[in-house]
């Protein structure tokens, strides 16, 4: 029985997340599909139903070496490559080791593929780009939508959490972070406080703000500025996904659970504030999924890890946001693709 083996260690959840159509296309021509992924993004994979398991990339290099060539696989993909990804199925003797071109580790890969965007492309999708690496031992996907499975676990787990804090459906989900833990200090609260009030006005249903559990303080003080119930810290990412799953709505800074909501088909606005950001390459993909673009005036060279003070979420058009999520609304339920 032939064998694949996908590598996507580094990265955040929205790498990993965007990472699963090649999953599906490798699937077409191979009879194992494994993941290798970092401990904290087993969540996103855990679930997924194309996959014959999911490894955790936490042993030393040559114990997880070892157990790469014990599996015997006939080609390894590497979507995220570092030193160490590379060299795993190198050293485990993967006959075929597709990975990144132009790295100085890319010799040890069999067939190397450049990246589109350092080739000037600025516009394909991130899940295009990563189909490339399936494409290179012609295997493709032509439905590059992004998979998240929840399982029944999540769901009653998250039933429990909503009925301890009093939210029963239609509800809508706020997401106000970006996992950028060096901005937690100057992220601009209040206003996302505001557009947590201006969803509850607008879809007259009560917000609820998430946040993963360095983010519990930022997505407490929008609860609080905005009327709403926070959720910040309280929920795993296999829970996140429920959560959105039963969303009337999910409105999302550029980030991982974004990608979580719209790939659960979740009616879903992705908010993309510095012109430094690219919606084009980045946005949710999904039943009905939608982009507020930048319209503040950002300074040349402010990027999200840099800006000193995020003037483009403190000045965010809420009217914009709102718009896009009636728009979404008002295409009517679609089954996700």
């Amino acid at each position: 029985m032939s064998g694949a083996l996908v590598l996507c260690t580094g990265g955040g959840i929205g790498d990993v997340l965007l990472a699963t159509p090649v999953m599906r296309a490798l699937h077409a021509r191979y009879d194992r599909v494994v993941a290798l992924t970092a401990p904290a993004h087993r969540d996103v994979l855990a679930a997924h139903p194309l996959l014959t398991d999911v490894w955790t990339d936490d042993l030393p290099f040559s114990e997880m070496a070892a157990q790469i060539g014990r599996a015997e696989f006939d080609a390894s993909v590497t979507t995220w490559a570092t030193l160490r990804s590379a060299a795993l199925p190198y050293v485990a003797r993967v006959p075929v080791r597709v990975g990144q071109a132009r790295r100085l580790y890319s010799g040890l890969f069999t067939q190397r593929v450049v990246v589109r965007s350092e080739t000037g492309d600025s516009t394909a999708h991130w899940t295009q780009v990563l189909l490339d690496y399936a494409r290179a031992i012609d295997c493709d996907a032509p439905e590059a939508i992004p998979e998240f499975y929840v399982a029944d676990e999540a769901r009653a787990t998250l039933a429990t959490t909503l009925a301890e804090v009093g939210i029963v459906a239609p509800y809508v989900v706020l997401h106000p972070t970006r996992g950028i833990s060096a901005a937690h200090e100057r992220w601009p609260v209040a206003r996302l406080g505001e557009l947590a009030r201006a969803l509850h006005a607008a879809f007259d249903a009560r917000v609820v703000v998430t946040g993963g559990g360095e983010d519990r303080a930022i997505a407490d003080a929008v609860a609080h500025a905005g009327d709403a119930v926070s959720l910040g810290g309280r929920t795993s990412l296999a829970e996140f996904g429920a959560l959105a799953a039963g969303a009337r709505l999910v409105v999302a800074m550029d980030s991982g659970p974004m990608h979580v909501a719209a790939a659960v088909g979740a009616p879903t606005v992705g908010i993309f504030a510095l012109q430094s950001d690219e919606p084009d390459r980045w946005a949710p993909l999904g039943a009905r999924t939608a982009v507020v673009r930048a319209s503040y005036p950002c300074p040349p060279g402010h990027r999200k890890e840099t800006c000193p003070d995020f003037a483009c979420i403190a000045a965010l058009d809420l009217g914009a946001v709102v718009a896009a999520a009636s728009g979404l609304l008002a295409r009517g339920p679609e089954s996700p693709a």
